[in-house]
C-alpha cells in the first residue's frame, strides 16, 4: 500500500511539475546528495558549503516571496522531504507546518536538521513597543540564552541573523554534509573555511558599524525579526510586533509612543522589513518625517531578488548599509 501511495503521489507531482516547469527534485534514486531545507539562509550556506561539487542538489520549499508562515506543502514538497538525504528546517513558530510534513514522510525525522537546536536560542519577546524594556545597550543586558528543549517556551527563530550564528550554524551543516558524502569531504571543508572567513569579515563590518553610532536604538514599524542582530551588537530596538506576531495592527497606545520616541529623540529612520505593506511604518514616518528605510530578515528572496540570485551575504550587506542611516553613522 505503501508503495502504491508513492507511486500515485509521484505520478502526480511528476504532471504538476512538468506543466509549471518546477524545479522540486523529484528522483528517488541515489545518483547524488539531496539536501531540501525550508527557508532561505540554510539553503544558501548549503549551497556553499557544496559549491563545486558534482550531483548535489539544494532545494528550497518556499517559493520565492512566500511567507513561512502561512506555508502549506504540497504532495511534491512531501515528497522531496522523503527523498531527500539531508533535511534542515527552523523549529521555530513559523514552521510548525514542518511536523506534518515529517509525519507524511517516513524516515524523515531521522535525517533532520533544526537551526534553533544548533545556537544559544533566546525567549520570544512578546512585549510591545509601548513597553518594551530592550532600550539600551544589550551588552551591558544580562540575556538568558536557553536551548530550546521546553514545550511551553517559544524562542526568537531568526537565529540567522547574527553572522556569528549563521557561522555556527554553517559548521554544523558542513559537519553533517560530510559524513553524508565523505568522498567530496575535502571540498566541503574548504568551502566552508573560506565562508566563515566571508562571514567573520561582514561580522567585523557590522561592530564597526554599532561602534560608530550617533543612536543606540532601532524603531521598526513592523514585525522585529533582528533580535539576534542587536544583541550581537549592542543595539536597542522599539517594534510595532515581535519577530512572529500574527497581529496586523498594534495597538494606539504602541503607536503613540513609537511616534513620540522618534520625535523625542530624532530617530533617524522608520525601520520595515522585506514583503511587508509598510502601513504602520508609513503612519510613523508621516507623523514624524523619518525616512523609511528596509531591512531584510533573510527569511526568504522576493522573486525579483531570487532572479538576481542575492545570496545570505548580500542581504546582510544591504542591512549593513541600512544600519548606517539608523544608527546616524557618518562616514
Amino acid at each position: 500500500m505503501k508503495q502504491i501511495l508513492t507511486t500515485v503521489i509521484l505520478i502526480t507531482v511528476l504532471f504538476v511539475c512538468g506543466s509549471c516547469g518546477s524545479q522540486i527534485p523529484v528522483h528517488a534514486d541515489d545518483s547524488g546528495l539531496s539536501i531540501v531545507t525550508t527557508i532561505f539562509p540554510p539553503y544558501d550556506f548549503a549551497r556553499e558549503i557544496t559549491d563545486g561539487a558534482d550531483g548535489v542538489t539544494v532545494y528550497q520549499l518556499l517559493r520565492p516571496g512566500m511567507e513561512s508562515h502561512t506555508f502549506d506543502p504540497t504532495p511534491a514538497d512531501i515528497l522531496a522531504v522523503q527523498n531527500c538525504d539531508l533535511f534542515i528546517y527552523t523549529g521555530g513558530v513559523s514552521d510548525e507546518w514542518v511536523q506534518t510534513l515529517l509525519d507524511a514522510a517516513p524516515g524523515a525525522e531521522e535525517k533532520s536538521i533544526r537551526m534553533i537546536d544548533l545556537v544559544a536560542a533566546v525567549e520570544e519577546d512578546h512585549i510591545d513597543g509601548s513597553t518594551h524594556r530592550h532600550d539600551h545597550d544589550h551588552a551591558e543586558d544580562d540575556h538568558d540564552h536557553e536551548t530550546p528543549d521546553s514545550d511551553h517556551v517559544e524562542y526568537d527563530e531568526h537565529v540567522w541573523t547574527d553572522p556569528h550564528n549563521a557561522a555556527v550554524i554553517t559548521n554544523a551543516l558542513c559537519d553533517a554534509i560530510c559524513t553524508l558524502d565523505t568522498q567530496n569531504e575535502a571540498l566541503y571543508r574548504q568551502n566552508t573555511a573560506a565562508y566563515i572567513d566571508a562571514l567573520s569579515a561582514l561580522d567585523g563590518v557590522m561592530h564597526e558599524i554599532s561602534e560608530h553610532a550617533s543612536y543606540r536604538t532601532l524603531v521598526f514599524g513592523d514585525r522585529f525579526p533582528m533580535r539576534y542582530l542587536c544583541d550581537a551588537y549592542g543595539l536597542g530596538y522599539r517594534a510595532a510586533f515581535p519577530g512572529c506576531a500574527a497581529e496586523s495592527e498594534p495597538s494606539a497606545a504602541t503607536m503613540i509612543f513609537l511616534i513620540e520616541k522618534v520625535r523625542e529623540e530624532g530617530i533617524p529612520a522608520i525601520l520595515t522589513i522585506e514583503m511587508s505593506n509598510e502601513k504602520i511604518a508609513k503612519t510613523i514616518s508621516e507623523e514624524t518625517g523619518a525616512p523609511i528605510c528596509r531591512m531584510h530578515s533573510c527569511h526568504n528572496r522576493t522573486a525579483d531578488e531570487a532572479a538576481a540570485d542575492k545570496t545570505y551575504l548580500d542581504l546582510m550587506y544591504e542591512n549593513a548599509e541600512v544600519l548606517k542611516i539608523a544608527l546616524g553613522v557618518t562616514e
